[in-house]
């Protein structure tokens, strides 16, 4: 089943639901560090966008927005928007990056004056990267 199906517009998902659904430790790795690092809590959306309908969870500091999570059985996709204000900061960040979140960056084109990256986090080095951009968006506490 999938995330759509298994939980309708209708049926909105604890956190604890997201997290056993996905079953993911890289999953509970971004959410607690996120947690931690901003001192926040996040929200569960639903989105009737047509890139990616469904409950989502986003997390915001400040009203600016960190990501948001695209929950999959398995794993899950982060959005993190690059805007203008970051974009020289992310260019000089990629050669550190993994070839996957490179590729992404090249070939994601410009939306609104930002690059709007869907990032599928698959391993413990996407991870730390799509911390390191989220770490571009808002600087940490402490």
């Amino acid at each position: 089943m999938n995330w759509f199906e298994a939980y309708p517009k209708a049926q909105e998902p604890t956190l604890e639901e997201i997290a056993c659904f996905i079953a993911s430790p890289l999953w509970n790795g971004l959410c607690k560090w996120a947690e931690g690092a901003y001192s926040i809590v996040p929200k569960v959306e639903y989105s009737t966008c047509s890139g990616a309908p469904g409950w989502n969870v986003k997390y915001k500091k400040s009203g600016r927005a960190l990501c948001t999570l695209y929950p999959e059985a398995g794993q899950f996709t982060a959005l993190v928007t690059i805007g203008a204000k970051e974009a020289s900061q992310a260019e000089l960040l990629l050669p550190v990056c993994t070839d996957y979140i490179r590729e992404l960056y090249a070939r994601t084109r410009e939306f609104n004056g930002a690059r709007w990256l869907m990032i599928r986090v698959t391993d413990a080095q996407v991870l730390e990267d799509v911390k390191q951009l989220i770490r571009l968006r808002v600087a940490p506490k402490g």
